[in-house]
């Protein structure tokens, strides 16, 4: 949900992001359907202008132990509202599975956007397809572990690859 909507609008967006949400909940993170077997979280952000919590699944990849997510918005030529969010408030939160991880939202620079695209677009060519309907530079964000939340499973150690 944007901060433009209220809580009540509901759109087909909105109405599958709510189902996805509410499938990877119910099974630990696991998916079905276009999203089985891909890598998949629940990035918690507060709202730019509304101050209020926004929850959106998507796709992440992990490369030497540092986790991104790409800004694609299916290359649409606007940012993703949660990209907004994040910009205003770097503090987020992911959900993978029944672990609930505090981060900070650090989006790249460019010779690295560049990089880190690249690996990720030749991991899932989707994003390059993104990436070529936009006139837009899809970011890349990575996610930096500040600490497990009190709902993680392992509330000692931040979430790191191993």
């Amino acid at each position: 949900m944007s901060d433009e909507e209220s809580e009540s609008t509901t759109t087909p967006v909105n109405d599958f992001n709510q189902s996805v949400i509410k499938e990877f909940r119910a099974n630990g993170g696991k998916l079905g359907g276009p999203f089985e077997g891909a890598p998949v979280l629940l990035l918690h952000t507060t709202g730019a202008r509304s101050g209020r919590e926004r929850v959106n699944p998507m796709m992440y990849f992990e490369d030497d132990g540092h986790t991104y997510v790409f800004a694609s918005k299916a290359g649409a030529d606007t940012h993703p509202d949660w990209y907004h969010n994040l910009v205003a408030h770097p503090d987020v939160t992911a959900e993978f599975g029944a672990e609930t991880v505090a981060a900070q939202a650090v989006p790249l620079e460019e010779t690295e956007r560049q990089r880190i695209f690249g690996i990720g677009a030749e991991r899932n060519p989707g994003f390059a397809e993104y990436q070529a309907k936009t006139s837009r530079l899809i970011p890349v964000v990575e996610l930096v572990w500040t600490r497990p939340t009190e709902h993680s499973a392992d509330a000692e150690e931040p979430r790191t690859k191993d």
